[in-house]
């Protein structure tokens, strides 16, 4: 059905337009027409005093139709909806229109509400111009008209942020004229337009306020702070810097000149490369929740209301942290009470983290912490609903644990570990439970990062999977569902990377250049500080796991050996590829060389950034094809989630196999072939890249191919 808007006029005269394009209404063509049409209409009828504006079901608009970004071809005549219509016939109109926010009202739908001459809001409503996560810009007048009702300053933190605001917060920004109960906001903007026609409230034209504006000097600085600041966090991104450019036009210029600027910025930004990867992206974690032969057998989610997690270290404790703030109850057990005390008091500091950084009220901690209790014994594990494990990486405790937990936990109580490498395969062995057994591979930290990874074996149930993917969604997680295998997914992509980095040094390349190049291209972390942050010995004991299980794919290096010889272990111990001071500020080590020389068996290699990273990339993107081939995931683009949530590759370039697909299949493999002649077996493209490269097709086109899962 069409997206349309409704209009009912009421016998006092003020017209209410309903946007009606369910779940989110959406402004697709279909409902910017029909708004257009109706607020003409409206505008023209002599029975119609004044217009109040609306979205249906409690939520005004979720913004313009993600959906039509990114695509080359027509969008409509430039400035036909931003000035012709918003600008020239809702914001000048000769009677008043006010907007009646409840729920989202985001990107154009916000920017609708900003034409409008006034704004009544319930307190739980979200505002906001999420439009540079798509790599384009507010493109509704919202960089002209937000700067002069919020201040330039805020508004710029709201428009390069992508922040959401609530309705409260944004009473008290002034964005908002009034709060009203979603019951009452109706019949409350009803009378603010009376208002405003009876001369009882200010006629407000929002794009040529000036009260709330910083002076000229001032704003100048602040944009100024605000590109560098650009520049710093994204350097690649042109996005950020054009709608920089397009606020400042209508400060120092021009507001409808601006308009002009923001439309033809719009135009180019919506037909760029990072606009197509960033909204291919979002698509993709929207869809990694959907699993073929899982989630479309009709299965409901079983209720979990109270977890165990068993080891209170630091990835138990940031897991129960993680549970607490979503509202489960949770018990902690540990082995001893020494161990106890320290996993509570880690949990503890946990949560006042949060609250320090704003994302917990001081007021709900008592009562967070009230859903978090500790045992000793299993005894209280009689009624729980899932349990974690998530002690050290010993393959005989996880078993000794698993045989417990099946004695002690309820028949329906899914058995969880939190191994990133122990296979699933192994830590049930020894149970009769292996349809319940599952792995829930969070990230470091639990409660702070966003990805979850699901393990399933052979034997896992459906049903398990689909109460995982429910309790994911409770804890705002972003759940990829992977095959038991080694390493799962995102180890098995982070396993080549560190691996070629390694062997690039070993061959003459400076490590920090490497890690340069590497951070340019727009990794969160090169290779070399990534090992640091997992320490040594995490890497050391995946690398004898990979050695195991994947022979000549394997890169064998002694320089992460030579340096724990000299007591160095990563970020831990201040000591790695980095020297870290007390607050993990990272500097280069000039005594990295000795070590460097110790290991290096051939040197003189000389490469270009850009060299060094198709060599550190593309054995990523080979080890990616792998996990396709051997049917580990169910779909290439939750690979890509994965690769931009697990491992730090760059969003905007739209994931592992997104931006393979950009330089193609036959490129990348005929690199690889060239390698693997001069430098080994590492480099040896896998059949699926071999056969997608002599056939000239995409890496990510395997559709919704029949899976082992």
């Amino acid at each position: 059905m069409k997206g349309k808007t409704l209009l009912e006029v009421g016998a006092d005269g003020v017209a209410i337009i309903t946007i009606n394009n369910p779940p989110l209404n959406l402004l697709s063509a279909d409902v910017l027409f029909s708004l257009k049409e109706n607020s003409e209409h409206a505008l023209l009828r002599d029975d119609v005093k004044a217009i109040v504006i609306t979205g249906s079901k409690g939520k005004f608009s979720g913004g313009f139709d993600v959906t039509a970004f990114g695509k080359k071809g027509k969008h409509g005549k430039l400035g036909f909806w931003s000035i012709e219509f918003i600008t020239d016939i809702l914001e000048a109109a000769r009677k008043p229109l006010v907007a009646a926010i409840d729920g989202p009202a985001l990107g154009g739908g916000l920017e609708i509400a900003l034409a409008c001459h006034a704004r009544v809001s319930t307190s739980s409503a979200q505002l906001g111009l999420p439009e540079l996560r798509y790599g384009i810009l507010p493109g509704f007048g919202g960089t002209q008209r937000l700067p002069r009702l919020v201040g330039l300053h805020k508004a710029l933190e709201m428009i390069l942020m992508s922040k959401l605001v609530t309705g409260d917060n944004a009473h008290s920004l002034g964005l908002v004229d009034a709060l009203s109960s979603a019951d009452e906001l109706i019949n409350t903007a009803r009378h603010w337009a009376k208002d405003i026609l009876e001369c009882g409230r200010p006629w407000a034209v929002s794009l040529h306020r000036t009260d709330r504006l910083e002076p000229l000097a001032e704003a100048r600085m602040i944009l100024k702070h605000a590109r560098i600041k650009a520049k710093k966090q994204a350097p690649n991104l042109k996005h950020p810097l054009v709608c920089i450019d397009v606020i400042e036009e209508g400060l120092m210029h021009d507001p409808r000149a601006a308009l002009w600027k923001e439309s033809v910025a719009l135009h180019e930004l919506r037909q760029s490369d990072t606009c197509r990867s960033l909204v291919y992206f979002f698509f993709a974690q929207h869809r990694t929740s959907k699993v073929p032969g899982i989630t479309d057998m009709g299965l409901i989610p079983r209720k979990v209301n109270t977890v165990a997690v068993v080891g209170g270290g630091l990835m138990g404790s940031s897991i129960v942290t993680a549970l607490v703030l979503s509202n489960y109850t949770v018990i902690l057990k540990e082995e001893n009470e020494k161990a106890l005390l320290a996993g509570i008091e880690r949990v503890k500091v946990n949560l006042q983290d949060c609250v320090k950084k704003g994302k917990l009220a001081k007021a709900k901690l008592d009562k967070i912490l009230s859903l978090f209790k500790c045992v000793l014994h299993y005894e209280g594990f009689r009624e729980v609903d899932m349990v974690i494990e998530a002690v050290s990486e010993i393959t005989s405790s996880k078993q000794r644990i698993f045989s417990d937990l099946e004695s002690y936990c309820p028949p329906h109580c899914i058995l969880a570990s939190s191994s990133s490498m122990v296979n699933l395969n192994l830590i049930g062995e020894r149970t009769k439970s292996q349809n319940r057994i599952v792995g829930t591979h969070f990230f470091s930290q639990a409660h702070l990062m966003p990805l979850l990874e699901i393990v399933r074996t052979d034997k896992t149930s459906p049903q398990v999977i689909v109460d995982l993917l429910a309790i994911g969604k409770k804890m705002r997680k972003i759940p990829v569902v992977v095959r038991n295998c080694t390493g799962f997914a995102i180890n098995r992509m982070l396993f080549p990377y560190s691996q070629a980095a390694l062997m690039l040094v070993e061959h003459g390349v400076d490590l920090y250049q490497i890690d340069r190049a590497v951070t340019a291209f727009g990794m969160t972390m090169g290779p070399f500080r990534m090992i640091d942050f997992v320490g040594f010995e995490v890497v050391t004991a995946m690398n004898v796991q990979f050695r195991k299980n994947f022979g000549v794919r394997y890169c064998g290096s002694k320089l992460i050996s030579v340096m724990q010889e000299d007591d160095r272990a990563g970020e831990t111990t201040r000591k790695g590829f980095y020297m870290y001071d007390s607050e993990s500020k990272f500097t280069p080590d000039p005594d990295i060389k000795k070590y460097v020389n110790k290991a290096r068996s051939i040197s003189g290699m000389m490469l270009s950034d850009e060299e060094i990273v198709e060599m550190i990339l593309f054995p990523v993107v080979n080890e990616a094809c792998c996990l396709l081939e051997d049917r580990i995931i169910v779909k290439a683009s939750d690979l890509d989630v994965a690769s931009v949530m697990g491992m730090g590759f760059p969003e905007y370039r739209g994931g592992i196999i997104f931006w393979a697909d950009t330089l193609g299949s036959k490129y990348i493999c005929s690199k690889l072939e060239k390698w693997s002649k001069t430098y080994g077996a590492f480099f040896n493209p896998c059949a699926y890249l071999v056969e997608r490269a002599s056939k000239r097709t995409s890496l990510g086109s395997q559709g919704q191919a029949k899976s082992q899962l």
